[in-house]
């Protein structure tokens, strides 16, 4: 049941766009707990306030919708200026918008997937970080979450190495500005979710059962084998952490990789 934790808050969540990803997952969670939010992601993606509004029965005064690539440092301005226009600023920033692509096999990995994995998973959250570290300067209990993998922790099979790498690369950005902003009272952490039931989740399943010649079926059970609670996770549950971390109850936590894989093992 929600208990208000976020009331008073404005979060900016990019990736959020889609009905069955993580992001939209965060923004309903958030809205439940009284924040305002600002939905990023490309055109064509993002739902609309309309839509989403209607869905949660949330006022749509608590909700924005903008397109944005983040990407792009104006399109990142741009979000964050939402905010500010709209809520009067900004407390919570989720980096979550991200891609998965390419091979499994590193030989066959192209410039292009190496490039977009780069350009979106680090650099698109860097590019959002300092958009919006001035608006975070002026909130007196910001914080960063950045939505990282379960493969930016440990190499798991089938994932394609310029993910992964991309992955580390943000659990480690995550780490060095909870450090220097910490006297700041900006805290920034990482969420490392395994398997979630999300599209791209689906892209994941697909790759699986092409490298093991086998059904999408069989490959997802395949997966949840791997998982100790036996089955993936949903967007909402990694919604809750992210309420957590957003909350004033983790006033003592940053630069934290936190994991929810429900004891996903099959790594290295």
């Amino acid at each position: 049941m929600a208990s208000g934790l976020l009331t008073g808050k404005t979060a900016l969540i990019t990736g959020a766009g889609r009905p069955r990803g993580i992001g939209q997952a965060i923004a309903r969670a958030f809205l439940d707990e009284g924040a305002n939010v600002v939905l990023s992601d490309l055109a064509g993606v993002t739902t609309p306030a309309s839509e989403l509004t209607r869905l949660t029965a949330f006022p749509a005064d608590r909700v924005a919708v903008i397109e944005a690539d983040v990407c792009k440092p104006a399109d990142a301005s741009r979000a964050v200026l939402t905010a500010q226009d709209q809520f009067g600023g900004l407390d919570i920033l989720v980096n979550n918008a991200g891609v998965g692509r390419g091979s499994p096999d590193f030989m066959e990995l192209t410039e292009e997937d190496w490039s977009a994995s780069i350009a979106v998973n680090l650099r698109g959250t860097a590019i959002m970080c300092t958009a919006a570290m001035e608006s975070l300067r002026q909130s007196p209990s910001a914080c960063i979450i950045n939505v990282a993998s379960l493969s930016g922790l440990r190499a798991i099979p089938h994932i394609p190495a310029c993910y992964t790498a991309s992955k580390f690369a943000v659990v480690g950005l995550t780490k060095q500005l909870a450090l220097q902003l910490a006297s700041e009272n900006i805290r920034a952490n990482a969420i490392c979710p395994g398997s979630v039931r999300t599209d791209m989740m689906e892209i994941a399943v697909e790759a699986i059962a092409e490298a093991e010649g086998i059904t999408a079926a069989e490959a997802e059970a395949l997966e949840a084998s791997t998982i100790a609670v036996g089955r993936v996770a949903e967007p909402d549950e990694i919604a809750h952490l992210a309420v957590f971390l957003a909350s004033d109850n983790a006033s003592y936590i940053t630069g934290e990789a936190l994991v929810a894989s429900g004891g996903m093992y099959n790594g290295l």
